[in-house]
Protein backbone atom coordinates (compact mmCIF):
# COMPACT_ATOMS: atom_id res chain seq x y z
CA UNK A 1 0.00 0.00 0.00
CA UNK A 2 2.79 2.42 0.90
CA UNK A 3 5.55 1.24 -1.46
CA UNK A 4 6.23 4.03 -3.96
CA UNK A 5 9.03 2.26 -5.88
CA UNK A 6 7.87 -1.23 -6.92
CA UNK A 7 6.40 -1.28 -10.43
CA UNK A 8 6.34 -5.04 -11.19
CA UNK A 9 5.14 -7.77 -8.85
CA UNK A 10 5.16 -11.49 -9.71
CA UNK A 11 3.36 -13.71 -7.20
CA UNK A 12 2.70 -16.78 -9.32
CA UNK A 13 2.39 -20.28 -7.78
CA UNK A 14 1.90 -19.07 -4.22
CA UNK A 15 -1.57 -20.49 -3.52
CA UNK A 16 -2.81 -17.17 -2.23
CA UNK A 17 -6.42 -18.08 -3.02
CA UNK A 18 -9.38 -15.74 -2.57
CA UNK A 19 -8.15 -14.43 0.78
CA UNK A 20 -4.82 -13.42 -0.69
CA UNK A 21 -6.56 -11.86 -3.68
CA UNK A 22 -8.64 -9.80 -1.27
CA UNK A 23 -5.51 -8.41 0.37
CA UNK A 24 -3.94 -7.69 -3.02
CA UNK A 25 -7.13 -5.93 -4.06
CA UNK A 26 -7.09 -3.70 -1.00
CA UNK A 27 -3.49 -2.76 -1.73
CA UNK A 28 -4.27 -1.96 -5.38
CA UNK A 29 -6.90 0.56 -4.32
CA UNK A 30 -4.19 2.67 -2.70
CA UNK A 31 -1.00 1.85 -4.62
CA UNK A 32 -0.28 4.47 -7.33
CA UNK A 33 2.88 3.02 -8.90
CA UNK A 34 2.50 -0.73 -9.58
CA UNK A 35 2.01 -1.21 -13.31
CA UNK A 36 2.41 -5.00 -13.76
CA UNK A 37 0.94 -7.73 -11.57
CA UNK A 38 1.11 -11.50 -12.10
CA UNK A 39 -1.15 -13.74 -9.99
CA UNK A 40 -1.04 -16.84 -12.20
CA UNK A 41 -1.43 -20.32 -10.65
CA UNK A 42 -2.87 -19.06 -7.37
CA UNK A 43 -6.19 -20.88 -6.93
CA UNK A 44 -8.10 -17.61 -7.18
CA UNK A 45 -11.84 -18.14 -7.68
CA UNK A 46 -14.87 -15.93 -8.23
CA UNK A 47 -14.63 -14.31 -4.81
CA UNK A 48 -11.02 -13.38 -5.35
CA UNK A 49 -11.84 -12.05 -8.81
CA UNK A 50 -14.50 -9.85 -7.24
CA UNK A 51 -11.91 -8.25 -4.95
CA UNK A 52 -9.53 -7.72 -7.85
CA UNK A 53 -12.35 -6.25 -9.91
CA UNK A 54 -13.34 -3.82 -7.18
CA UNK A 55 -9.75 -2.64 -7.00
CA UNK A 56 -9.54 -2.13 -10.78
CA UNK A 57 -12.48 0.27 -10.63
CA UNK A 58 -10.38 2.79 -8.69
CA UNK A 59 -6.79 1.86 -9.55
CA UNK A 60 -5.12 4.33 -11.91
CA UNK A 61 -1.72 2.73 -12.41
CA UNK A 62 -1.92 -0.98 -13.27
CA UNK A 63 -1.54 -1.61 -17.01
CA UNK A 64 -0.88 -5.38 -17.06
CA UNK A 65 -2.72 -8.10 -15.10
CA UNK A 66 -2.01 -11.82 -15.37
CA UNK A 67 -4.70 -14.08 -13.86
CA UNK A 68 -4.06 -17.15 -16.00
CA UNK A 69 -4.35 -20.69 -14.57
CA UNK A 70 -6.73 -19.86 -11.74
CA UNK A 71 -10.31 -20.98 -11.01
CA UNK A 72 -12.24 -17.90 -12.10
CA UNK A 73 -15.68 -18.75 -13.46
CA UNK A 74 -18.48 -16.79 -15.10
CA UNK A 75 -19.32 -14.90 -11.90
CA UNK A 76 -15.72 -13.81 -11.44
CA UNK A 77 -15.52 -12.79 -15.09
CA UNK A 78 -18.60 -10.66 -14.57
CA UNK A 79 -16.82 -8.75 -11.78
CA UNK A 80 -13.76 -8.26 -13.97
CA UNK A 81 -16.01 -7.14 -16.81
CA UNK A 82 -17.76 -4.58 -14.65
CA UNK A 83 -14.38 -3.19 -13.65
CA UNK A 84 -13.31 -2.91 -17.30
CA UNK A 85 -16.30 -0.68 -18.02
CA UNK A 86 -14.83 2.05 -15.83
CA UNK A 87 -11.11 1.26 -15.79
CA UNK A 88 -9.19 3.52 -18.14
CA UNK A 89 -5.66 2.26 -17.46
CA UNK A 90 -5.37 -1.52 -17.96
CA UNK A 91 -4.07 -2.45 -21.41
CA UNK A 92 -3.16 -6.15 -21.04
CA UNK A 93 -5.34 -8.83 -19.43
CA UNK A 94 -4.55 -12.55 -19.34
CA UNK A 95 -7.40 -14.85 -18.27
CA UNK A 96 -6.55 -18.02 -20.17
CA UNK A 97 -7.07 -21.44 -18.60
CA UNK A 98 -9.62 -20.41 -16.03
CA UNK A 99 -13.23 -21.63 -15.84
CA UNK A 100 -14.86 -18.69 -17.60
CA UNK A 101 -17.08 -20.64 -19.96
CA UNK A 102 -19.30 -19.03 -22.58
CA UNK A 103 -21.08 -16.79 -20.06
CA UNK A 104 -17.80 -15.51 -18.65
CA UNK A 105 -16.45 -14.64 -22.08
CA UNK A 106 -19.70 -12.85 -22.87
CA UNK A 107 -19.33 -10.69 -19.76
CA UNK A 108 -15.86 -9.66 -20.91
CA UNK A 109 -17.11 -9.07 -24.46
CA UNK A 110 -19.91 -6.79 -23.26
CA UNK A 111 -17.41 -4.78 -21.21
CA UNK A 112 -15.20 -4.27 -24.25
CA UNK A 113 -18.02 -2.41 -25.97
CA UNK A 114 -17.49 0.30 -23.36
CA UNK A 115 -13.81 -0.05 -22.46
CA UNK A 116 -11.49 1.96 -24.69
CA UNK A 117 -8.08 1.16 -23.19
CA UNK A 118 -7.56 -2.62 -23.31
CA UNK A 119 -5.27 -3.54 -26.20
CA UNK A 120 -4.52 -7.23 -25.50
CA UNK A 121 -6.81 -9.95 -24.14
CA UNK A 122 -6.05 -13.66 -23.82
CA UNK A 123 -8.81 -16.14 -22.98
CA UNK A 124 -7.42 -19.37 -24.46
CA UNK A 125 -3.73 -19.07 -25.21
CA UNK A 126 -3.63 -16.48 -27.99
CA UNK A 127 -3.59 -12.78 -27.19
CA UNK A 128 -6.22 -10.92 -29.20
CA UNK A 129 -5.35 -7.38 -30.40
CA UNK A 130 -8.52 -5.66 -29.28
CA UNK A 131 -8.02 -2.30 -30.97
CA UNK A 132 -7.46 -3.98 -34.35
CA UNK A 133 -10.59 -6.06 -33.89
CA UNK A 134 -12.63 -3.00 -33.03
CA UNK A 135 -11.20 -1.04 -35.93
CA UNK A 136 -9.72 1.61 -33.64
CA UNK A 137 -6.28 0.67 -34.96
CA UNK A 138 -7.52 -0.04 -38.49
CA UNK A 139 -6.44 -3.11 -40.44
CA UNK A 140 -8.26 -4.60 -43.43
CA UNK A 141 -7.03 -8.19 -42.99
CA UNK A 142 -6.61 -10.45 -39.96
CA UNK A 143 -4.93 -13.86 -40.42
CA UNK A 144 -5.28 -16.16 -37.40
CA UNK A 145 -5.11 -19.65 -38.81
CA UNK A 146 -3.95 -22.55 -36.61
CA UNK A 147 -3.93 -20.55 -33.35
CA UNK A 148 -6.07 -23.06 -31.44
CA UNK A 149 -8.66 -20.38 -30.86
CA UNK A 150 -11.76 -21.69 -29.10
CA UNK A 151 -15.29 -20.37 -28.83
CA UNK A 152 -14.10 -18.13 -25.99
CA UNK A 153 -11.88 -16.07 -28.28
CA UNK A 154 -14.56 -16.23 -30.93
CA UNK A 155 -17.04 -14.55 -28.58
CA UNK A 156 -14.62 -11.65 -28.17
CA UNK A 157 -13.86 -11.52 -31.90
CA UNK A 158 -17.55 -11.46 -32.80
CA UNK A 159 -18.33 -8.81 -30.20
CA UNK A 160 -15.57 -6.53 -31.47
CA UNK A 161 -16.05 -6.91 -35.23
CA UNK A 162 -19.79 -6.23 -35.03
CA UNK A 163 -19.09 -2.50 -35.17
CA UNK A 164 -15.81 -2.64 -37.13
CA UNK A 165 -16.19 -0.64 -40.34
CA UNK A 166 -12.67 -1.25 -41.62
CA UNK A 167 -11.96 -4.99 -41.47
CA UNK A 168 -12.54 -6.67 -44.84
CA UNK A 169 -11.06 -10.15 -44.42
CA UNK A 170 -11.01 -12.49 -41.40
CA UNK A 171 -9.20 -15.82 -41.61
CA UNK A 172 -9.87 -18.22 -38.71
CA UNK A 173 -9.21 -21.51 -40.47
CA UNK A 174 -7.82 -24.51 -38.58
CA UNK A 175 -8.99 -23.37 -35.16
CA UNK A 176 -11.46 -24.87 -32.68
CA UNK A 177 -14.39 -22.46 -32.52
CA UNK A 178 -17.08 -25.17 -32.88
CA UNK A 179 -20.83 -24.53 -32.90
CA UNK A 180 -20.64 -22.07 -30.02
CA UNK A 181 -18.13 -19.89 -31.83
CA UNK A 182 -20.10 -20.12 -35.07
CA UNK A 183 -23.18 -18.92 -33.21
CA UNK A 184 -21.47 -15.69 -32.23
CA UNK A 185 -19.95 -15.21 -35.68
CA UNK A 186 -23.45 -15.60 -37.10
CA UNK A 187 -24.76 -12.90 -34.77
CA UNK A 188 -21.93 -10.60 -35.81
CA UNK A 189 -22.80 -11.13 -39.49
CA UNK A 190 -26.28 -9.76 -38.81
CA UNK A 191 -24.73 -6.45 -37.74
CA UNK A 192 -21.41 -6.09 -39.57
CA UNK A 193 -21.68 -4.48 -42.99
CA UNK A 194 -18.00 -4.23 -43.90
CA UNK A 195 -16.51 -7.75 -43.80
CA UNK A 196 -16.34 -9.28 -47.28
CA UNK A 197 -14.25 -12.45 -46.75
CA UNK A 198 -14.63 -15.00 -43.94
CA UNK A 199 -12.65 -18.23 -43.70
CA UNK A 200 -13.91 -20.76 -41.13
CA UNK A 201 -12.42 -23.87 -42.73
CA UNK A 202 -11.70 -26.80 -40.39
CA UNK A 203 -13.17 -25.47 -37.15
CA UNK A 204 -15.30 -28.33 -35.87
CA UNK A 205 -18.50 -26.58 -36.93
CA UNK A 206 -21.54 -28.85 -37.06
CA UNK A 207 -25.11 -28.53 -38.28
CA UNK A 208 -26.09 -26.21 -35.41
CA UNK A 209 -23.19 -23.90 -36.17
CA UNK A 210 -24.12 -23.89 -39.85
CA UNK A 211 -27.64 -22.89 -38.86
CA UNK A 212 -26.31 -19.82 -37.01
CA UNK A 213 -24.07 -18.89 -39.94
CA UNK A 214 -27.01 -19.33 -42.29
CA UNK A 215 -29.21 -17.07 -40.17
CA UNK A 216 -26.50 -14.44 -40.30
CA UNK A 217 -26.27 -14.75 -44.08
CA UNK A 218 -29.99 -14.16 -44.46
CA UNK A 219 -29.51 -10.64 -43.08
CA UNK A 220 -25.93 -9.81 -44.07
CA UNK A 221 -25.46 -7.66 -47.16
CA UNK A 222 -21.67 -7.40 -47.33
CA UNK A 223 -19.98 -10.82 -47.19
CA UNK A 224 -18.97 -12.04 -50.64
CA UNK A 225 -16.70 -15.00 -49.82
CA UNK A 226 -17.34 -17.73 -47.22
CA UNK A 227 -15.22 -20.83 -46.67
CA UNK A 228 -16.84 -23.56 -44.55
CA UNK A 229 -14.84 -26.44 -46.01
CA UNK A 230 -13.75 -29.41 -43.89
CA UNK A 231 -16.18 -28.94 -41.07
CA UNK A 232 -18.97 -31.35 -40.16
CA UNK A 233 -22.14 -29.54 -41.15
CA UNK A 234 -23.61 -32.71 -42.73
CA UNK A 235 -26.97 -32.73 -44.50
CA UNK A 236 -28.87 -30.66 -41.96
CA UNK A 237 -26.26 -27.91 -41.95
CA UNK A 238 -26.19 -27.82 -45.75
CA UNK A 239 -29.95 -27.32 -45.76
CA UNK A 240 -29.55 -24.28 -43.49
CA UNK A 241 -26.96 -22.83 -45.84
CA UNK A 242 -29.22 -23.59 -48.79
CA UNK A 243 -32.07 -21.72 -47.11
CA UNK A 244 -29.80 -18.71 -46.66
CA UNK A 245 -28.80 -18.74 -50.32
CA UNK A 246 -32.42 -18.22 -51.34
CA UNK A 247 -32.45 -14.73 -49.85
CA UNK A 248 -28.79 -13.71 -49.65
CA UNK A 249 -27.90 -11.37 -52.49
CA UNK A 250 -24.27 -10.65 -51.60
CA UNK A 251 -22.35 -13.93 -51.41
CA UNK A 252 -20.51 -14.77 -54.62
CA UNK A 253 -18.10 -17.51 -53.49
CA UNK A 254 -18.99 -20.42 -51.19
CA UNK A 255 -16.89 -23.45 -50.26
CA UNK A 256 -18.71 -26.40 -48.64
CA UNK A 257 -16.13 -29.05 -49.51
CA UNK A 258 -15.48 -31.99 -47.18
CA UNK A 259 -18.62 -31.66 -45.05
CA UNK A 260 -20.20 -35.11 -45.51
CA UNK A 261 -23.07 -33.62 -47.47
CA UNK A 262 -25.31 -36.18 -49.14
CA UNK A 263 -27.65 -36.33 -52.12
CA UNK A 264 -30.77 -34.97 -50.38
CA UNK A 265 -29.02 -31.84 -49.15
CA UNK A 266 -27.50 -31.27 -52.55
CA UNK A 267 -31.08 -31.10 -53.80
CA UNK A 268 -31.86 -28.33 -51.31
CA UNK A 269 -28.80 -26.38 -52.43
CA UNK A 270 -29.84 -26.89 -56.05
CA UNK A 271 -33.31 -25.49 -55.32
CA UNK A 272 -31.70 -22.47 -53.66
CA UNK A 273 -29.46 -21.85 -56.64
CA UNK A 274 -32.47 -21.62 -58.91
CA UNK A 275 -33.46 -18.48 -56.97
CA UNK A 276 -30.00 -17.14 -56.20
CA UNK A 277 -28.68 -14.86 -58.93
CA UNK A 278 -25.38 -13.67 -57.43
CA UNK A 279 -23.36 -16.78 -56.52
CA UNK A 280 -20.59 -17.30 -59.07
CA UNK A 281 -18.44 -20.00 -57.43
CA UNK A 282 -19.64 -23.00 -55.43
CA UNK A 283 -17.29 -25.75 -54.28
CA UNK A 284 -18.93 -28.90 -52.98
CA UNK A 285 -16.01 -31.26 -53.53
CA UNK A 286 -15.14 -34.23 -51.30
CA UNK A 287 -18.70 -34.85 -50.16
CA UNK A 288 -21.00 -37.87 -50.55
CA UNK A 289 -22.84 -37.05 -53.75
CA UNK A 290 -23.74 -39.69 -56.31
CA UNK A 291 -23.65 -38.99 -60.02
CA UNK A 292 -27.38 -38.21 -60.17
CA UNK A 293 -27.06 -35.56 -57.44
CA UNK A 294 -24.11 -33.98 -59.23
CA UNK A 295 -26.02 -33.82 -62.49
CA UNK A 296 -29.01 -32.27 -60.71
CA UNK A 297 -26.76 -29.56 -59.28
CA UNK A 298 -25.30 -28.86 -62.70
CA UNK A 299 -28.79 -28.49 -64.09
CA UNK A 300 -29.82 -26.12 -61.29
CA UNK A 301 -27.06 -23.57 -61.78
CA UNK A 302 -26.69 -21.16 -64.61
CA UNK A 303 -23.76 -21.57 -67.00
CA UNK A 304 -21.90 -18.61 -65.43
CA UNK A 305 -21.52 -20.41 -62.06
CA UNK A 306 -18.22 -22.17 -61.46
CA UNK A 307 -19.52 -25.39 -59.86
CA UNK A 308 -16.72 -27.48 -58.37
CA UNK A 309 -17.79 -31.08 -57.76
Amino acid sequence: KSNMVLTTLILGRNQIGDEGAQRIGEALKKNPVLISLSLMYNEIGDEGAQHIGEALKTNKALTSLNLMFNAIGAEGAQHIGEALKSNMVLTTLMLQWNLLGEKGAQHIGEALKINKMLTSLDLDGHALPILELKGVSPVETIEWQSKRLTHLSCIIIASCISSNLVLKSLNLNYNEIGNEGAQHIGEALKINDALTTLNLMSNGIGAKGAQHIGEGLQINKALTTLNLAWNSIHNQGAQHIGKALKSNMALTTLDLGGNEIGDESAQHIGEALKKNTVLTTLSIRNNELNDAAKEALKAAVCTEVDLQL
